[in-house]
């Protein structure tokens, strides 16, 4: 049927709702994209390690995966993972793959609909999900973070401190660079962050995160061979890298807090 339909509609998309590890199969069978359910889960239940060993997959194979925290199957995200719903959002929606956001979402919508029912109540619109639904989008308009090159960071921490095992980061490196990293615990949590840009070796960076509008001045050693990094629980920071000669490219209205 997929052959037959792409034969008269070469740009037909199909998307799978698979929620049964079958998504391999399904790929292999012609479906454009599959629902991550595995990430969904993960995420929502905080396992910052098994949720590293699925960003882990081979890379063909995550750019074809519909990363989401929110569906119409599923509970509205701001129910189903209540103050870490940002997190959440910022650790399936910067991934590489297709993003899904759900009608409601961006307004912390919070009562799940029947997929059948042709209305709905009237809900409070949640201003701090406006606001930050409007900062991550903006971060994901860049199209460094579509057409860039997707990297998972090597993270690391202390023989008596392994709270590092919360902090996954990743990286996209196009025109600009991005480094995205989130603690996935519940409880504060540091790491040592590597990232691939060893061509930053001897310069200094601004580090500019339009979630939590703030700036950092960083070296770009720290950057190659291990950046510092302590989160809340449930906190993240998506940085966008520039090294200082063009620091122009700041985003403007960000106050510049340079912390030594």
């Amino acid at each position: 049927m997929i052959n037959e339909v792409r034969a008269h509609h070469p740009g037909f998309l199909f998307i799978a709702e698979a929620y049964w590890d079958l998504e391999w199969a399904l790929q292999q069978q012609g479906f454009d994209y599959c629902y991550d359910k595995r990430l969904y889960d993960r995420v929502l239940h905080g396992a910052a390690e098994q949720t590293r060993l699925h960003l882990l997959a081979d890379l063909a194979y995550q750019q074809r995966l519909v990363r989401f925290t929110e569906n119409h199957d599923e509970q509205r995200a701001a129910k189903a993972f209540g103050q870490r719903a940002p997190v959440a959002a910022v650790t399936a929606l910067t991934q590489t793959g297709l993003r899904l956001v759900h009608h409601g979402q961006l307004t912390g919508a919070t009562v799940h609909l029947p997929v059948f029912l042709g209305r709905q109540p009237d809900q409070p619109v949640d201003q701090s999900a406006t606001v930050f639904y409007g900062d991550l989008l903006a971060v994901l308009a860049d199209p460094a973070l579509r057409s860039g090159i997707w990297q998972l960071c090597e993270r690391s921490g202390w023989d008596d401190n392994e709270s590092h095992r919360g902090v996954l980061a990743w990286t996209w490196t196009g025109a600009q660079r991005w480094l995205i990293v989130v603690n996935l615990d519940d409880e504060t949590a540091a790491a040592m962050i590597r990232t691939p840009w060893t061509e930053l070796n001897g310069a200094s960076c601004i580090l500019t995160d339009p979630t939590h509008h703030v700036t950092y001045n960083r070296s770009g050693d720290d950057l190659a061979n291990g950046l510092f990094v302590e989160l809340a629980g449930g906190d993240w920071h998506v940085f966008r890298v520039d090294p200082l000669d063009d620091a122009s490219h700041r985003h403007p209205g960000v106050p510049q807090v340079v912390r030594l």
